[in-house]
């Protein structure tokens, strides 16, 4: 089996491992975020219904497609993506959360999430703008603008 060609993109390798490690964590949170969002589409209930069912469902769409994003960005420094329950566990910054708690716990546990997932890309973003990485900036700065704005939709559910 031949080796694979050695990565010539005009970044250092010690700075495309940072940006993987990095990226590695919005992965982990990213995911988690999807995965937590999905179980409260299945499983809110009141009198929000449907309009929680709906809005988790488009913000659980729109994440899960952000989760190839960041990991074939990865793939593209020349980084194996993580992939498993447990790499993720010990990589999100996202707290876990059990059982079923009401919808107004629900929107809270997910603002919390989506701040999570800005604050991490906010953390990646200067190391990737000093290695010279403009995909990866370019893509944290989509992934803030999209995590904020759900943030403050869900937020204001929150409002008396």
């Amino acid at each position: 089996m031949s080796k694979a060609p050695s990565i010539n993109i005009g970044i250092a390798e010690k700075d495309r491992k940072k940006v993987a490690d990095g990226l590695a964590r919005m992965l982990a949170d990213t995911y988690t975020l999807y995965l937590k969002t999905h179980n409260y589409h299945w499983n809110v209930t009141g009198p929000m219904f449907q309009t929680l069912h709906l809005m988790f469902m488009a913000q659980y769409t729109e994440i899960w497609n952000a989760v190839d994003l960041v990991a074939e960005r990865i793939r593209s420094l020349g980084y194996p993506a993580p992939g498993s329950y447990k790499e993720f566990a010990a990589l999100t910054s996202i707290k876990e959360s059990s059982g079923v708690p009401n919808a107004r716990e629900m929107i809270r546990q997910l603002v919390a999430g989506q701040e999570a997932v800005v604050r991490t890309a906010r953390e990646v973003l200067p190391i990737a703008d000093k290695a010279g990485d403009q995909p990866t900036v370019d893509l944290l700065s989509a992934r803030m603008e999209v995590h904020e704005k759900n943030a403050w939709m869900l937020r204001s559910l929150l409002e008396e």
